[in-house]
């Protein structure tokens, strides 16, 4: 595209509601749009910084396009935009954020901020992020009983637990990014 604006593609099989999110972000970032599955493999390149995904659409799910995308080794950062209830599958899913419908400017804007644009030692927050948003979409969306009964889920706590005080030991302003992290609502119930 010639610019040095970070590329987003945005992903979603309601034509309205990816325009809008395409609007939202142009006056930031170059923009394009893929209303499917297979129109957002054929568009996603190197040239691409992030993709905010829909997972479900009829042709081909956000979930398989994530896998392609990965299995691309394409190193563009994945935002997961949907109304899907998340469950416990998504642990095993490859992307950096997980973000309820509706969403509104500013989150959409914090989100890929954070994500677009990283700091030192980037690859481990970004690994810290991703953690720390699934295991906070599932702790709101789960009950405790469904949680607790996941070998998995604890697993997942535990490590996000160890990154805490390694990354907390070695980034001094570890703390102030968390919080920042943490200031973003993710919900479908945060304001619309």
């Amino acid at each position: 595209m010639g610019s040095s604006r970070p590329h987003v593609l945005v992903v979603d099989d309601e034509r309205d509601m990816a325009d809008v999110y395409a609007t939202k972000l142009e006056r930031h970032y170059d923009t394009s749009v893929a209303y499917s599955g297979r129109e957002a493999l054929a568009k996603v390149d190197e040239g691409v910084d992030a993709v905010l995904l829909d997972r479900r659409m009829p042709d081909t799910s956000g979930d398989e396009v994530l896998a392609e995308i990965r299995d691309r080794g394409l190193d563009c950062v994945v935002v997961m935009v949907t109304a899907v209830d998340p469950d416990l599958n998504i642990l095993d899913l490859d992307f950096d954020d997980y973000l309820s419908k509706p969403v509104d400017e500013e989150i959409l804007h914090t989100t890929l901020d954070r994500h677009v644009d990283p700091v030192a030692d980037a690859e481990r927050i970004e690994e810290y992020f991703s953690l720390l948003s699934k295991l906070e979409v599932l702790e709101a969306e789960l009950t405790d009983a469904e949680l607790g009964d996941s070998e998995e889920f604890k697993r997942t706590v535990r490590e996000a637990e160890a990154m805490t005080e390694r990354l907390r030991e070695e980034i001094d302003d570890f703390d102030a990014l968390v919080e920042t992290y943490r200031n973003v609502d993710r919900s479908a119930d945060g304001d619309q």
